[in-house]
């Protein structure tokens, strides 16, 4: 194959490159006549919404496109190769070696057979990477190098017993195996905890310091720009419409597509909320409490982690009240017992004055329809058999209403959240996920409910998408003064929709009051490590970018 000349400061260099969809998409390209380099030793950040062609491009790059789509123009310089053109034999040396991907998602990227320790030995195997003795020696120094807890002890996990953050450092692990020249991170951070996230974001630029490696870095959020690109490139529908240094970008962005992604970056609010004193108290805890009970070996003893420890608060018509803290704090927890889908062990939940806490199921039934809850992943939660229509309808009809009245009443819901008439007819699955959010809204307000409990709703979405669910729900909650618990990780999202916080750490209520002082000046040890894993705290964009 013949060698192609690419400038020695360049480690990548893609030239118009093409890529076709299947006929009959919305979009004749995945990603068309984009070009851009990578010089040695930056970061290079790829930032986009879903369906942008951000992944695609990466695995392009990869070699790893699926064979519906392929690249029908352009070229892909690397090593003084043309990607393209190069066999799979050629690529499967370069993959690993080379070139390295980590995937957004480590759990479905694992193996879950293997254990953690075997998978990154695989890797060295598959590569003939040393003797036996030095591959298990170089697979303890990654894990060590990754910052994973006794690695001696880790080296034998399977994937199912870690945490996402643990998965991702072994993904990272996995994927630095052999020195590569290129890492590629797709959406790395994207479902972890905003200090999870810190501690990923801090561990990859510090290897690409030491390492001298060079990396792309596929994000849909401009804070994670702010944290660690060199270099932006921006993509709308397959197209690159910016690119430049990152502080330009950053700072001054020329095109409106990246204008509205740096306009709905979440940001602390400067003002705190005013919520009338007078407002009826709608839903008032005391003393919660909820443990679980975790069996241990055959002779081990049975550990008991307390979810919800001590919790007390109150909620008030029309109030927004932010549950704000990482995996394991016992927010969820807390929105489950809420809802009775959990047993309280101790405590009272006085909703209208009613104590709810110890009700069975029976005497809750007529009371459930005014506490709904908005879910984090929409499509696992909309039956995928079932059209909007008959997702948004059956349940008030199984409470009385009629089909005449709920059809009326599904109509109007569906224009109140963005979506048009036509969408009553079509399932999940024609819809993109922030239109599937927007449906799991209108199915929560179709009870006319007097509480919202929001567990991570929009922690799965685009920035932009996200912001027009936080404004949705916003204007929503002034139109109907429905009362909302909005559960998040996610401290930037928090400041901008919650009237007041409460920070959860194991358990225990840590911290109260106002997001503007509570993230602005924070009391405990805790919140302070929250705020200071905020990704881009320390950006201001220019004006005009909003």
């Amino acid at each position: 194959m013949s060698q192609i000349a690419v400038p020695a400061d360049l480690v990548l260099s893609v030239r118009h490159l093409t890529v076709d969809l299947p006929p009959g998409m919305e979009r004749r390209h995945a990603v068309e006549d984009i070009s851009f380099d990578l010089p040695a030793g930056q970061i290079l950040c790829i930032i986009g919404e879903s369906g942008s062609g951000k992944s695609v491009t990466a695995n392009t790059i990869m070699g790893l496109l699926p064979p519906a789509i392929k690249a029908s123009a352009g070229e892909i310089h690397f090593q003084g190769i043309d990607i393209l053109k190069a066999g799979e034999a050629q690529m499967r040396e370069l993959r690993g070696r080379v070139v390295s991907i980590i995937f957004q998602d480590p759990l479905s990227a694992l193996n879950p057979l293997m254990t953690v320790g075997d998978q990154i030995l695989e890797v060295l195997e598959t590569h003939r990477h040393g003797t036996a003795s030095s591959r298990e020696a170089k697979v303890m120094a990654l894990l060590e190098e990754v910052g994973l807890p006794d690695p001696a002890l880790m080296r034998f996990q399977y994937p199912f017993r870690l945490s996402g953050g643990q998965r991702q450092r072994v993904m990272i692990a996995m994927a630095l195996a052999l020195d590569p020249d290129l890492l590629i991170a797709d959406e790395p951070t994207t479902a972890l905890d905003v200090t999870t996230q810190a501690q990923i974001l801090d561990l990859i630029r510090k290897i690409q310091k030491r390492k001298g490696m060079s990396v792309m870095f596929i994000t849909h959020d401009f804070g994670v720009v702010a944290e660690i690109a060199d270099r932006v490139v921006v993509m709308e529908k397959g197209k690159l419409v910016e690119q430049g240094p990152a502080g330009e970008v950053l700072v001054h962005p020329t095109h409106p597509y990246t204008q509205r992604l740096v306009a709905a970056v979440p940001r602390m609010r400067a003002s705190a909320a005013e919520i009338s004193s007078d407002a009826p108290v709608v839903l008032e805890v005391e003393k919660l409490e909820k443990e679980y009970r975790l069996s241990g070996s055959f002779f081990g003893k049975t550990r008991v982690v307390k979810a919800v420890d001590g919790v007390s608060f109150q909620l008030r018509q029309g109030q927004t009240l932010g549950v704000v803290g990482e995996s394991g704090s016992g927010k969820s927890s807390l929105g489950r017992v809420l809802l009775k889908l959990l047993e309280p062990d101790a405590g009272s939940i006085r909703f209208q004055g009613q104590d709810i806490a110890g009700l069975s199921e029976e005497a809750f039934r007529p009371l459930r329809p005014y506490i709904q809850m908005i879910f984090q992943d929409p499509f696992a939660s909309l039956n995928p058999r079932h059209t909007i229509g008959r997702i948004l309808t059956v349940g008030p009809v199984a409470h009385g209403l009629s089909v005449t009245e709920a059809r009326a009443k599904a109509f109007r819901l569906l224009k109140l959240v963005g979506l048009d008439e036509q969408a009553y007819d079509r399932f999940p699955h024609e819809f993109s996920g922030g239109q599937r959010q927007r449906v799991g809204i209108a199915r929560a307000l179709m009870f006319d409910p007097l509480v919202l409990v929001a567990d991570e709703a929009v922690s799965a979405l685009d920035v932009s998408i996200q912001a027009q669910i936080l404004e949705l729900l916003d204007r929503i909650q002034k139109e109907t003064q429905v009362a909302m618990i909005f559960i998040t990780h996610d401290l930037r999202v928090a400041s901008q929709i919650c009237d007041e916080v409460i920070v959860m750490y194991k358990g225990v209520v840590v911290e109260r009051g106002p997001p503007t002082t509570i993230f602005r000046d924070p009391q405990h040890d805790y919140t302070r490590k929250l705020v200071s894993a905020i990704p881009g705290a320390d950006w201001e964009p220019a004006a005009e970018a909003g």
